[in-house]
């Protein structure tokens, strides 16, 4: 541990973002009980227990295996980020897929983005005092943003050739693309007009932009990898290969339900893509509710009865929140950080 215990009780229990914690916790109340009121009305609960009760375990038992495989390749690949980023850190592998794998965790149980900032200050405490590195840490989450991106539009190219999303309803797709890259943009063109702007002024603002901008150039560092043509393409492979087993869990979870699609492989990227667009700000943990119905809205482009199709949904998301609660809750228990600890820790990053 490179920081003492002795504040950890500020930050995330202090009384502004106990409030936030307050008012998240509304929010998801509200839109849990208005999707279940909406199940209540439109879904046939009598086919929804008919779904679950024949479906085949051993490729659910093959979903799992996917997962796991998705959560590591997505370890390799953020490794390989960090290692570009901070070449002289000299962390290993273990310690970064730990780290990601606590995170992922925390984002099954908690609202918002916590898990993100989970990681990265399990990362940045490994370096040193971690307010000197999280802003790079920070950097290399925008880099693997940026791959994701890349998978979300082959994922879409698949549904939309299969008919698994709307052609006119791929606005949300837009919205994700525009907001990482309007990042990069800020990254690459704010330092020199912080600069100028620093130039023309004196005393405490001068100091106040000198150091945004030297906080914008560190989390510039996080994009290293995109300088290195080996370990960019180490790190695109190794995400693109994790997106590639979670496409096959969505699959092998679909045939699991014996469930006659025409283009299963289609409508397993069209779910895949309309439960991470919906996951952009997680309202509910791990988005439970809101995943389920993306999921009955792709499905019944595919003939799949809104009972049916909730009963793939809340499987498919079973088979990923206790994948991530099982290896995060071995992971934070090597990492040997109290739960309390790093909910304080991660609050204080936000």
């Amino acid at each position: 541990m490179t920081e003492t215990d002795g504040d950890s009780h500020r930050g995330f229990w202090s009384a502004p973002h106990s409030r936030r914690d307050w008012w998240g916790a509304a929010i998801a109340l509200v839109v849990l009980c208005g999707l279940g009121a909406l199940a209540a009305t439109s879904i046939d609960f009598a086919e929804l227990q008919h779904a679950l009760g024949k479906v085949d375990l051993y490729l659910i038992g093959a979903g799992f295996l996917f997962m796991i495989g998705a959560f590591l390749a997505r370890g390799e690949s953020w490794f390989v980020v960090i290692d570009a980023a901070l070449p002289d850190a000299h962390i290993s592998r273990v310690p970064v897929t730990r780290a990601l794998l606590i995170g992922m965790a925390t984002s099954s149980v908690t609202p918002g983005r916590l898990g993100e900032f989970a990681r990265a200050w399990l990362v940045a405490r490994r370096l040193g005092p971690p307010r000197q590195h999280l802003v790079v840490v920070a950097g290399t989450l925008v880099a693997q943003t940026l791959m994701n991106l890349l998978a979300l539009i082959i994922l879409t190219v698949i549904a939309l050739l299969g008919g698994g999303i709307a052609h006119g309803k791929t606005e949300g797709l837009l919205a994700v693309v525009a907001i990482p890259l309007g990042i990069l943009l800020v990254a690459f063109l704010a330092p020199s007009a912080l600069a100028r702007t620093a130039r023309q002024r004196t005393g405490r603002i001068a100091s106040s932009v000198n150091w945004l901008a030297g906080q914008i150039v560190a989390a510039r560092r996080g994009l290293s990898a995109f300088g290195h043509l080996a370990k960019l393409l180490h790190s695109v492979g190794a995400q693109l290969g994790a997106w590639a087993l979670q496409l096959g869990c969505c699959y092998v979870t679909l045939r699991a339900f014996n469930l006659h699609v025409s283009a299963a492989l289609a409508a397993a990227a069209g779910v895949l893509v309309a439960t991470n667009l919906t996951a952009i700000v997680p309202i509910t943990p791990s988005n439970v509710g809101v995943f389920q119905a993306a999921t009955i809205a792709v499905l019944a482009g595919f003939g799949v009865s809104a009972g049916a199709a909730l009963a793939y949904g809340l499987v498919l998301q079973g088979i990923e929140v206790v994948s991530a609660l099982a290896l995060g809750g071995l992971s934070l228990i090597n990492e040997g950080v109290p739960w309390t600890q790093l909910r304080s820790r991660s609050g204080e990053a936000q």
